[in-house]
């Protein structure tokens, strides 16, 4: 130090030199002072705190400390300029204030990391998916920014930061267009986390924005979905709230998918059975249930028309459409991939110009997509490869094979 002092003492005569000289040991001082700072202190504070936080709540951490720690040589430079020996009152101001505005947006991004970092630490928490808190941190940020700005502005200017606040007013309105977005996203995301409309991994369908799949971000402006093909989609927040989507949430927390699909049959194949075929499709283990009480109760209809003396065409018969619809209901509630406390049934919807539809619908008992395919696939494949047991067939728009038998058979007649 009285080295440095006799150094400056000696460029009396020069007082240019000698204040660069006293400017390039405050420099140096600074810099010192940054190096301590960051490589000894620091570690002394994290050694002291022994915080165990994942790698990137550490990242955060150490890099707001790391901010923080550039506060020091800040500091040093505007008390120090004032010790600088004939530098002019206007540059040691506007280093006072470049030096102040330094700290200010220091201290100010060290708060934002400072977020980022609860934010990293409350997603670790069991609940953080029902209620992420990703959209009120950026929201955090956006003010933390603004107030830096007018700040540094204010700093810089040397004047004070009310002025800059007043005159914010007569720009309320292009403001408010040029943060039309920001506002909207805050209002939406506000409604999709109080009224847990959508969460980090729920399944989400929106075909408008061809999405359909995961989600991967809940943010201030954008939802990412991770879709099926792997791709990105990123949806503004607001438009959530705007227009409709699927949330599969509730599919997957009942443990159960739905099966809808329909049989299209060929109604040219559909007649009642006789006596021989109903009792030859009791081979059927599945359907002797159904054969028993069937039988019985037609055998009771037709006996009160009988002996009211009405003619035979009124009574009533087993048809193979029946019977097979009957045959699948009973298949399903045996099958071992069906859940059985939901809806399970086999019904026939109105005649369709492409065939006759019986519908399946149940609901696996699983949610696992591979796993619901091949229980959907498995089933359909037996009901497929057993129609013909019924004298029945699927329908089916003819192809080029028909054709040629079709002539074939023509020909043949001729």
């Amino acid at each position: 130090m009285f080295e440095a002092e006799a150094v400056l003492a000696g460029l009396n005569d020069y007082p240019i030199l000698q204040s660069l000289a006293a400017i390039g040991l405050l420099a140096l001082l600074a810099t010192a002072a940054n190096w301590l700072t960051k490589h000894v202190l620091l570690r002394l504070v994290r050694r002291a705190l022994s915080l165990k936080l994942h790698p990137e709540a550490n990242n955060l951490f150490n890099s707001m400390i790391a901010r923080l720690a550039n506060v020091v040589p800040a500091i040093i430079i505007y008390q120090g300029v004032l010790a600088v020996p004939n530098l002019p009152d206007e540059a040691q101001t506007v280093i006072r204030n470049v030096a102040a505005a330094f700290m200010i947006l220091t201290v100010i991004l060290a708060m934002a990391e400072g977020l980022s970092l609860v934010n990293a630490l409350y997603s670790r928490r069991p609940g953080a998916r029902l209620r992420p808190i990703k959209g009120y941190i950026q929201v955090g940020k956006i003010v933390l920014y603004a107030a830096a700005a007018i700040l540094v502005i204010a700093t810089l200017l040397d004047r004070s930061p009310l002025l800059l606040i007043s005159g914010l007013g007569a720009m309320a309105a292009v403001l408010l267009l040029v943060f039309k977005d920001t506002i909207l996203s805050l209002v939406a995301s506000v409604q999709l986390t109080s009224n847990d409309m959508i969460r980090v991994g729920d399944w989400i369908e929106m075909p408008q924005l061809n999405a359909n799949g995961d989600v991967i971000d809940l943010a201030l402006h954008t939802v990412k979905v991770q879709n099926f093909d792997k791709t990105i989609t990123t949806i503004p927040t607001w438009r959530l709230i705007n227009e409709s989507f699927v949330n599969w949430r509730g599919m997957q927390e009942s443990g159960g998918r739905r099966i809808m699909r329909s049989l299209l049959l060929d109604q040219t194949n559909i007649r009642f059975l006789d006596a021989e075929e109903v009792e030859a499709l009791r081979r059927f283990v599945l359907l002797d249930h159904y054969l028993d009480t069937k039988a019985r109760e037609i055998s009771e209809w037709n006996a009160s028309l009988l002996r009211a003396g009405r003619d035979q065409v009124n009574t009533r018969r087993q048809t193979n459409v029946g019977t097979f619809r009957a045959y699948m209901q009973a298949y399903l509630k045996a099958h071992p991939g069906i859940a059985h406390d939901k809806t399970l049934m086999v019904r026939q919807r109105d005649p369709t110009p492409e065939g006759l539809p019986l519908e399946v619908y149940c609901f696996a008992n699983t949610v696992v997509w591979e796993e619901y395919e091949g229980i959907q696939s498995d089933i359909f494949d037996h009901f497929l490869a057993i129609l013909p047991e019924f004298d029945l067939r699927l329908f089916q728009a003819p192809t080029g094979r028909d054709m040629r038998g079709m002539v074939a058979s023509i020909q043949a007649g001729t």
